[in-house]
């Protein structure tokens, strides 16, 4: 856990959100500049929104005069901001904690691959962490493959939730199943290795040797080198079987991915796409309101 002492420096923090915010450009996030913005940068309401919460309550901490941030909402303003890992450790460490959470610095999504995702609003893609956690999704990715950012403990990881959640497989076609079983265990194996006793990827190893009797006999095969297949058939509740192309993108820093889903134009798979992209963003619109 991360400690808290006593050290939450309020008038630098609220300092810092300003230059912060005010440094950030409605392009760098995806918005509109419009035509009546004289002050420079973002608006307070734009950043609340961005980092899910009220603006009154963003305002009081920039004034300085605001409660003590949670650790969970340092890092949510972290992300909304756009912040560096270093920007967002010493926004952790002006808010009073000497060590940010391990769980909360990985969740943490690099700005540039922020501004990748500002830029895809109306494309099915999503961020990855290095233990298959879904960081981030597009409304389109949220229709298409469910909400996937809520998970908890161990099931923050798609590998885990693969081999222990038989609802985790309900959206892949049948015919994918094993092939899907095979490289999430080659990819953990590559991760232990490269990673070492004692690494989060060696524990989710132990764990799903001792849960799930299917990735015990896989670990056995030693296989290395698979990769995700760049086609995946899916089989939707509402549009039924879609077949789209998977490009995956990786950030060397932090071990992050970025996939994304396409289809190609003029197929079935695509007018689906295409269908799911509306229903994706007008329940977004709808709970926005």
């Amino acid at each position: 856990m991360g400690t808290m002492d006593h050290t939450f420096d309020r008038s630098s923090l609220g300092a810092f959100l300003r230059t912060r915010r005010t440094a950030l450009q409605p392009e760098d996030v995806g918005l509109r500049r419009g035509q009546r913005r004289r002050a420079p940068g973002l608006r307070r309401e734009e950043v609340a929104e961005l980092c899910t919460m009220s603006a009154d309550y963003f305002a009081r901490l920039e004034r300085g005069d605001g409660p003590q941030p949670s650790e969970q909402m340092v890092a949510a303003i972290a992300r909304g901001l756009r912040l560096t890992p270093d920007e967002r450790d010493h926004l952790f460490l002006l808010a009073g904690y000497r060590t940010a959470r391990r769980d909360l610095r990985l969740q943490h999504v690099s700005p540039g691959l922020m501004r990748v995702m500002d830029g895809l609003a109306g494309t099915t893609a999503q961020v990855m962490g290095p233990m298959g956690e879904t960081l981030l999704q597009t409304p389109s990715a949220v229709a298409l493959l469910g909400e996937q950012t809520q998970y908890t403990g161990n099931a923050r990881s798609a590998t885990y939730r693969w081999f222990t959640d038989p609802a985790a497989r309900e959206r892949y076609h049948p015919d994918q199943h094993d092939n899907n079983s095979r490289t999430n265990a080659a990819l953990l194996r590559a991760a232990v290795t490269r990673d070492g006793p004692g690494s989060p990827s060696a524990d989710l190893a132990d764990i799903l040797l001792r849960t799930s009797d299917e990735f015990a006999r896989l670990w056995k095969r030693h296989e290395v080198g698979l990769r995700w297949s760049e086609t995946k058939r899916f089989i939707h509740p509402q549009v039924g079987r879609l077949d789209l192309y998977c490009q995956l993108l990786l950030e060397p820093d932090q071990g992050q991915s970025l996939l994304i889903f396409t289809a190609t134009p003029g197929t079935e798979s695509h007018e689906k796409l295409t269908l799911l992209t509306v229903l994706g963003t007008d329940r977004f619109a709808a709970e926005a309101e």
